[in-house]
């Protein structure tokens, strides 16, 4: 679908395999994940989609339990992406849940999560979706609502820095409390410690 679009970037091989591989998920442990592919009656493919169903998954209000759906793609024809959505649905009936939620990721929701609505002609970034603007069109005629918005940013490794961050640099850096280095790979346990703690520390609340 994709193959002639200059913004697309094909997503690596290992990322998408390890999202569906017990081995390495370890969302396998509390849920489950299936995949479907669609072909038309030439048996020219026309679209695929994955769904996903995870105990530790938030319910979204009084919508029940929810499943999930992700990895979805299309040509545009409303007729293929139903077919996609119904199938999906229908597992996860199967599965006991009671709404949909999607595009997300059998895992973690800082990889493959949301459809792109804004900025569909940019190039996508690591492990993030990408689409055309037709999908909106796709997902909102088959009944899905919008539930939040996710802003992503990304920036060129070759521009300077705002004059700010420097700034805030040379703040820390005059205090004898902060220090950086790098992983020593004989430490990996108290470097690992040192960054949960970092991480929780600012995440926090």
């Amino acid at each position: 679908l994709n193959k002639n679009n200059p913004a697309w970037i094909r997503p690596l091989d290992k990322d998408i395999k390890e999202v569906f591989d017990p081995a390495r998920n370890k969302t396998f442990r509390h849920g489950d994940a299936i995949r479907w592919i669609l072909k038309d009656d030439k048996g020219k493919l026309a679209g695929r989609i994955a769904a996903f169903v995870n105990k530790k998954y938030k319910n979204k209000g009084d919508d029940g339990p929810v499943g999930g759906i992700g990895f979805f793609d299309c040509i545009n024809d409303q007729a293929a992406a139903d077919m996609l959505f119904d199938v999906a649905k229908h597992w996860l009936m199967q599965k006991g849940m009671e709404a949909m939620d999607g595009p997300v990721n059998f895992g973690e929701s800082d990889r493959w999560w949301g459809l792109v609505v804004k900025g569909t002609e940019l190039s996508p970034m690591y492990c993030m979706n990408f689409n055309a603007a037709y999908y909106q069109q796709l997902f909102e005629n088959y009944g899905f609502k919008n539930y939040f918005n996710q802003i992503c940013f990304g920036m060129k490794a070759s521009v300077r820095l705002q004059q700010k961050f420097y700034e805030r640099h040379a703040e820390c850096a005059r205090d004898p409390h902060f220090s950086s280095a790098y992983m020593k790979k004989n430490q990996l346990d108290k470097f690992a410690k040192d960054f949960t703690i970092v991480y929780n520390k600012a995440w926090a609340g």
